[in-house]
């Protein structure tokens, strides 16, 4: 599961027009995905663990830096999530301007927020993106883009649209193109599973990244034939663009696909980000009170409840905004689960890895080069924007210095270092 799709590509058109957008969304996975997606595929294959990255960075790197990938990877997942209801009101008010006034849109995106917190409480098992049907079906309107534009040629060079808001520029259009390659590391986790992996698994890798970027490449690259500007592009406006080529029917589709994709990736991943609090609480990491699962369903209902107040909470922060926080975060996180890799290839050479990233150590190290010099960007990038009066740098700084200091309360409550991991219970799939 691809966090954006096609649905999330909007501003990289904005930020640095048809062909240099069309230039990232090849490139981005070559240097972001890929490399991402084999650090996780060996450690994974390797140390099939509960609690998986932290796991590992805690394993190569002790039990601070493992502290640390969790709260990073927490507390980016908090505005990750937020994304999700922030695009499903672009969407939503491409049809109907009227949320657009005042409050109307956050209470739209906390609808989203509670809907989903309830159903995963529950237990509910909500059909998901990743189902194949539905993939054809939020997957055909852009079909219908890629066949329209060719017969409009140049025909929309001077097309009245919607005047846009946006401010992104090229390097926010690169940050949200970053975004939309990320999820890679679902497919990691089955490595294993996968026959001949050293020599299947890249290959299938490789096949995938080709069939997501033609998924990106392709409507962008038709509409850029229509002469259509590349300043009218903003979130959610696919919608505007499909009813030029097809009018209101395909208009109505793009909007209705872009909700369900935003509601559905959104439900999807309530139930893994609420995980993490999970397995913290039962290492120790956090109090016990987020470990209390629902006795029905299994459902660890505090950490889902804690989690959906954070994505409340930043729902007014906007898509560009909480891009550039969520891969900043991420990068760092990223960045523990690399040096793992080249540690545990150095401390433990020994260790069963059932897929290898190639190279030996050299490869080990090389490979988490290509997604570091690209964090560089969003660091570049989080300094011009503002959250609270303060850079996002600096905003997002102070978030990794508090998880210095849970460390250093926890570790002052618990001298002794975390709980052993014993039984736990199981949480609702």
């Amino acid at each position: 599961m691809v966090s954006g799709g096609t649905y999330g590509t909007e501003e990289i058109v904005h930020g640095a027009g048809y062909g240099r957008a069309i230039l990232i969304l090849l490139l981005t996975p070559l240097l972001w995905s890929l490399p991402t997606a084999f650090m996780i595929g060996e450690l994974s294959s390797a140390l099939p663990h509960e609690g998986g990255y932290y796991a590992w960075v805690r394993r190569a790197l002790g039990n601070f830096w493992g502290f640390q990938e969790a709260w990073l990877s927490l507390v980016a997942s908090i505005f990750d999530m937020a994304i999700y209801p922030t695009l499903f009101v672009a969407y939503l008010t491409r049809m109907f301007p009227w949320f657009q006034q005042g409050y109307r849109g956050w209470m739209v995106g906390l609808g989203v927020v509670i809907a989903c917190a309830i159903l995963n409480m529950a237990g509910v098992k909500v059909v998901s993106t990743t189902s194949l049907w539905l993939f054809f079906a939020l997957s055909a309107p852009f079909v219908a883009i890629v066949v329209l534009a060719p017969f409009k040629l140049g025909a929309l060079a001077n097309a009245v649209t919607k005047p846009t808001t946006s401010t992104v520029d090229i390097l926010g259009g690169l940050l949200i193109c970053m975004w939309n390659y990320m999820g890679w590391d679902n497919a990691s986790t089955i490595a294993t599973e996968v026959e001949r992996p050293q020599r299947t698994y890249p290959r299938a890798m490789l096949a995938a990244v080709v069939i997501v970027a033609l998924s990106y490449v392709l409507p962008i690259g038709a509409m850029g034939m229509t002469g259509l500007a590349p300043t009218a592009w903003e979130t959610g406006s696919w919608a505007d663009i499909a009813g030029l080529l097809g009018g209101p029917l395909l208009r109505i589709g793009v909007v209705l696909g872009g909700m369900i994709s935003a509601f559905g990736m959104f439900n999807a991943l309530v139930m893994s980000y609420s995980r993490l609090p999970l397995a913290m609480a039962q290492d120790g990491m956090l109090p016990s009170i987020f470990g209390k699962l629902q006795r029905r369903s299994r459902a660890p209902w505090v950490a889902i409840l804690a989690c959906a107040i954070g994505w409340a909470l930043c729902l007014g922060l906007g898509f560009a905004r909480l891009v550039t926080l969520d891969i900043l975060l991420y990068g760092f996180s990223l960045m523990l689960e690399f040096a793992a890799l080249a540690v545990l290839r150095f401390r433990e050479p020994s260790l069963p890895r059932p897929f290898r990233v190639p190279g030996g150590l050299f490869g080990a190290i090389a490979v988490g080069i290509p997604p570091m010099l690209l964090l560089g960007f969003s660091i570049v990038r989080s300094e011009h924007e503002q959250v609270w009066n303060m850079s996002s740098f600096a905003f997002a700084m102070i978030l990794i210095a508090a998880g210095v200091v849970a460390y250093l309360i926890n570790h002052a409550l618990k001298p002794a270092g975390w709980a052993p991991a014993e039984q736990k219970p199981e949480p609702a799939a």
